[in-house]
């Protein structure tokens, strides 16, 4: 690399303002404004992950569409995991990919619990295994008061990000073999939350002690479980439900490096956990936060 291949980080990716963009919720990549990077045209794969299986729940978009392209450009067959409405964005990851790798897609509702312990079955059999599993998929919120959080709100959250991760992984431990890897998307919200966000964060909390417990009982299979905790990233979840539309024109302002996150800064996290390069590592968390650490 020469001085002129540098680039710096806090001009690397689009800087706030943006305008309001408002979607319905699960919300669309096409729609956003501007247009998230997942690593589409910039990520080279390396054969890290040859001849591994992956489950990636939320895969269509967002986070799990960065580690979706990640990790089969790294080797690894990808069944990806998202909600019936988001089947555009689905199919235009599967055909992105169709020279990289093999990718099978799995509509269907994680929040029902027999449809989770089906994904497992049916993933592993088309993939002919499983040895990664990424619980990617959430459900975010805001409201100003915990007086404006619903009961329907607070269970959806928490049979999302919570229930979800809970029935799928005691499932894929089942089935996964020695050298599996579990890799939890937790947040920043579950170190430092923001009273705005009161069930995500409680559910990001959980997803944050789920993975610390589990991986000092996993390891004794052999089964490596560690998390990421991701800051404010440019994602569909923020214009749907995730933000109020003042603060997405100004996402990601408030961090040291002044601007969101792209999806594409994330996958060399996904691809590092679930390789041989950490098999050191069991019940971590890396942060990715644009400066603000976590705690």
């Amino acid at each position: 690399m020469t001085l002129t291949d540098l680039k710096d980080p806090r001009t690397l990716y689009p800087q706030p303002p943006f305008e309001k963009q408002p979607q319905p919720a699960p919300g669309f990549t096409e729609k956003m404004d501007p247009r998230p990077d997942h690593g589409e045209d910039s990520y080279i794969g390396h054969g890290r992950l040859a001849g591994r299986k992956a489950l990636i729940t939320g895969g269509d978009s967002g986070i799990g569409r960065a580690a979706a392209i990640a990790m089969v450009r790294e080797g690894a067959v990808v069944t990806l995991n998202y909600l019936p409405d988001e089947e555009e964005d689905a199919r235009s990851l599967q055909s992105l990919l169709a020279k990289d790798g093999e990718v099978h897609l799995i509509p269907g509702d994680i929040t029902d619990k027999a449809f989770c312990r089906a994904l497992i079955k049916d993933a592993a059999g088309q993939m002919g295994g499983l040895d990664i599993l990424v619980n990617n998929a959430a459900k975010q919120v805001r409201q100003e008061s915990i007086d404006d959080i619903s009961d329907e709100q607070f269970d959806g959250t928490m049979k999302t990000n919570v229930y979800a991760l809970f029935w799928l992984t005691t499932a894929a431990m089942k089935i996964m073999p020695p050298g599996s890897t579990i890799i939890n998307v937790s947040s920043t919200q579950g170190f430092n939350p923001a009273p705005v966000l009161i069930d995500y964060a409680t559910s990001k909390f959980a997803i944050r002690g789920f993975t610390e417990a589990l991986a000092q009982g996993a390891i004794e299979k052999g089964i490596r479980v560690n998390g990421i905790a991701p800051g404010p990233f440019w994602t569909p979840l923020q214009p749907s439900t995730g933000q109020s539309q003042d603060k997405v024109q100004h996402f990601g302002e408030a961090t040291p490096m002044g601007r969101p996150g792209q999806p594409a800064e994330l996958g060399g996290a996904f691809v590092f956990l679930a390789s041989q390069e950490s098999s050191y590592m069991t019940g971590e968390f890396i942060g990715v936060t644009g400066g603000k650490p976590i705690s």
